[in-house]
């Protein structure tokens, strides 16, 4: 493996690289870890103990995205320097050139009406937007299909994202679409024309497009508030919870049924999916990317394929890392009851408004949002063997 800071400054765009982070070791001798591994472990560094202020929580961050780069998603490719946009009725159009190569996509953009001159705040939607927005916010959709394909097995290495970099880039198709987002910031920056605040974007998405909008919030630092609705399995739920919710009472999906159903994930990935208590992360930390920016997470009880239970105990667990910077409001999860996949339900609306308007739109909102609506159990005690610790 390479060092750590050159593994991290060559793969991951916009976060800021620590010079006095200690690196990861050439080679990693794995345990197994039945638990929810700790978010403030040094782990799989040697013989370090655990982080105690800020600034090492950020250099944990930093050993995080390089760990889940390495074992799970693929690398997300640096900044691209000849990165050009234009803005004509609504659309932004992107052209973005690596070694010789060139690819264009769009951006569709909505503004709201009656809400003043802007610019505007801004939500990205994977594919379309699939949650209301209050007054005053403009949606960006794209097409995230077309950056990186997710029919099935046969997509994969297929899609603009994959023209640019080759087929057989380590990137899974989650990877490919947060490059995108980070390329329609870039564009939203260099765009006055556009009419956005660069500054107070969000990014969301349901289903397989939830879990994308997560992977976006993780690895670009300017996004304000990343909303994964119903993202479940490879989402908002753990890996480790998820084998474990398996079979009670219904078919959960798993690591090793997730990769046969799509190119979401690096190939790499498939060797830890029949052993995910090896990896040194779980999903509570890919959350905890974000930390301390905006996240909220939005679960539906009524598909147990999704893992409910998986997704409510991951990111009750993920709530610590915002708990341990002194600032939980800033993370949200809300477990609701049964509905119709992806259709937002009113059960959830003033979750996901308060977050909007704290975040996107600056209003002074009460964002304690911590809701398990159904009444799912879910025993801290098993699987959160942690302290937190005060890093504010």
């Amino acid at each position: 493996m390479k060092s750590f800071l050159l593994w991290f400054i060559t793969s991951v765009t916009y976060t800021k690289v620590l010079a006095q982070c200690p690196e990861l070791p050439a080679s990693l001798d794995l345990e197994s870890i039945a638990t929810l591994p700790d978010p403030f472990s040094w782990y799989p560094l040697p013989d370090t103990g655990r982080i105690a202020t800020k600034e090492d929580w950020e250099c944990r961050q930093q050993h995080v995205a390089t760990l889940l780069q390495q074992f799970e998603l693929g690398t997300k490719p640096p900044t691209l320097s000849t990165v050009t946009a234009s803005f004509a009725q609504g659309t932004l159009s992107i052209t973005a050139a690596n070694d010789g190569k060139e690819t264009t996509f769009k951006a569709t953009i909505t503004y709201p009406s009656g809400a003043g001159d802007g610019p505007y705040p801004a939500m990205i939607a994977y594919g379309g937007l699939s949650i209301p927005l209050p007054a005053g916010v403009a949606t960006i959709t794209f097409d995230n299909g077309q950056i990186a394909e997710q029919n099935d097995q046969s997509s994969r290495g297929k899609g603009a994202f994959y023209d640019l970099y080759g087929a057989d880039h380590s990137a899974g198709a989650m990877m490919a679409w947060a490059w995108a987002v980070s390329l329609i910031v870039d564009s939203l920056e260099t765009t006055p024309a556009a009419n956005i605040d660069p500054t107070k974007v969000g990014v969301t998405g349901c289903s397989r497009n939830g879990k994308g909008a997560l992977v976006a919030g993780a690895f670009d630092s300017r996004i304000a508030l990343t909303v994964a609705q119903e993202s479940g399995t490879g989402g908002s739920g753990c890996w480790r919870l998820c084998d474990a919710e398996e079979g009670a009472p219904e078919d959960v999906q798993t690591a090793g049924e997730i990769v046969q159903e799509n190119v979401w994930f690096s190939t790499d990935f498939n060797e830890y999916t029949d052993q995910v208590e090896r990896l040194p992360f779980d999903h509570h930390l890919l959350a905890g990317l974000i930390a301390p920016r905006a996240l909220l997470s939005l679960d539906n009880a009524g598909y147990q394929w999704l893992g409910p239970w998986s997704s409510l105990g991951c990111m009750e667990a993920a709530h610590t890392i915002w708990e341990a910077l002194g600032v939980p409001g800033q993370m949200g999860y809300s477990l609701s009851t049964d509905h119709a996949h992806c259709s937002f339900p009113d059960e959830q609306a003033e979750d996901l408004s308060v977050f909007i308007r704290r975040f996107l739109l600056g209003e002074e909102t009460n964002t304690t949002v911590e809701k398990n609506y159904p009444g799912l159990v879910f025993d801290k005690g098993d699987w959160i063997d942690w302290d937190v610790p005060n890093l504010a």
